[in-house]
């Protein structure tokens, strides 16, 4: 997946926003939370950071081409960082993110998630 290609993705997802921050990172938002992360690389190729399930982040974490998120997974937090081949699928990704934006958006208040039309199944 491109920049451009995770950009695109990202800005059909629901309700969401994007800023360039943190050296110059895509960083995309859901009520003003960051659930996607493109960027942070060091001169290799792409790179894409998102939340997962601690189920997920134990399936992810030791796979060839992911790892635990630097500086947000040494935090305890549970976030994986695509950074090289094999790595996961464009498919995948997508399916990844998406989830990213729904565990965010769980996180939300409930007021702010139905002004934002999220999560009113």
């Amino acid at each position: 997946m491109t920049y451009d290609d995770f950009n695109s993705f990202c800005a059909a997802l629901p309700a969401t926003s994007h800023v360039v921050q943190w050296g110059g990172s895509d960083v995309w938002k859901v009520g003003g939370k960051v659930f996607a992360i493109g960027g942070w690389d060091d001169g290799g190729g792409a790179r894409f950071t998102f939340k997962v399930s601690e189920i997920a982040y134990e399936m992810l974490k030791d796979r060839p081409g992911l790892r635990p998120a630097p500086y947000l997974a040494s935090r305890g937090m549970k976030w994986i960082q695509h950074y090289d081949t094999p790595g996961l699928s464009d498919a995948d990704l997508k399916d990844y993110l998406r989830q990213s934006h729904r565990i965010v958006s769980l996180g939300l208040t409930k007021k702010l998630q139905r002004e934002l039309g999220l999560n009113q199944d």
